[in-house]
């Protein structure tokens, strides 16, 4: 696949951006991935950097439609508030997006207090056991689909998913280890444990239905992590914590 627009059908141009704008769904509450200009208010960011080049090659002008959490964003997909959507692939949201294979992978795992006896991952599944979280994240929907006997705590985003934790002395705190580090670092003799229970894919999703459009997002995440511009986005915003999700191989059997 090339870095032009010639690729592109009228049918899968048509259906990516069917306004002859592309509107580009943003997660703001992921800052490994989005972020905002402090003298604008502009958006900013690797998945910012990614619908750019989208647009490009697309030949379209690009919008960028901000929503606080990952669960507003994917909800919107159901009443058309944008076309493409930078978010992580969850089996919960394939009933109304079709997502591409993960450009980026981000390790999630828990931090717990002073004194937990709380040593590993697998420790963290037993009854009475409370997980602060934030509702509809990625991680959220896979732990929810996956514990036994924990309890999770949801609560909206991860600031209030932090003051949860503390405040009502849980037992956990689920979140992207990146983020941990941060929350690790205002509560002395906290820890964050060792591995991780998932890693989350983030992805780039489209309405369901828009076959062609579909096909070629597919192509376009394989193309710019094989080409390497994935980690030079990476890179050129100064971001820790993430990795570059493998090469599927063949997209079309993705």
């Amino acid at each position: 696949m090339s870095t032009g627009t010639t690729d592109v059908t009228p049918a899968a141009r048509a259906e990516i951006a069917p306004t002859g704008m592309l509107r580009v769904g943003l997660n703001m509450g992921n800052f490994l991935l989005t972020g905002k200009v402090p003298e604008t208010g502009e958006p900013r960011g690797i998945a910012v950097d990614l619908g750019r080049e989208l647009a490009r090659r697309l030949g379209v002008p690009v919008e960028f439609i901000g929503y606080p959490t990952p669960g507003e964003l994917a909800e919107a997909a159901t009443f058309g508030a944008w076309d493409v959507g930078f978010l992580g692939a969850e089996p919960q949201r394939a009933k109304d997006i079709d997502f591409t294979a993960a450009y980026v992978e981000i390790e999630a795992t828990y931090l717990v207090p002073s004194g937990s006896p709380i040593r590993e991952i697998a420790d963290v599944d037993r009854p009475g056991v409370r997980i602060a979280i934030p509702e509809k994240s990625a991680y959220e929907l896979y732990l929810a689909r996956t514990l036994k006997h924990a309890n999770l705590m949801r609560t909206k985003g991860g600031d209030a998913a932090f003051k949860l934790f503390v405040d009502d002395k849980l037992d956990a705190l689920a979140g992207l280890r990146p983020r941990l580090v941060k929350d690790h670092a205002k509560l002395p003799g906290s820890r964050i444990i060792y591995g991780r229970f998932t890693a989350v894919q983030q992805a780039i999703g489209i309405p369901r239905g828009r076959v062609a459009g579909a096909k070629y997002l597919r192509e376009f995440v394989e193309d710019i992590k094989a080409s390497g511009l994935v980690a030079r986005t990476i890179d050129q915003n100064g971001v820790r914590g993430l990795t570059v999700a493998p090469l599927t191989g063949d997209p079309e059997k993705k």
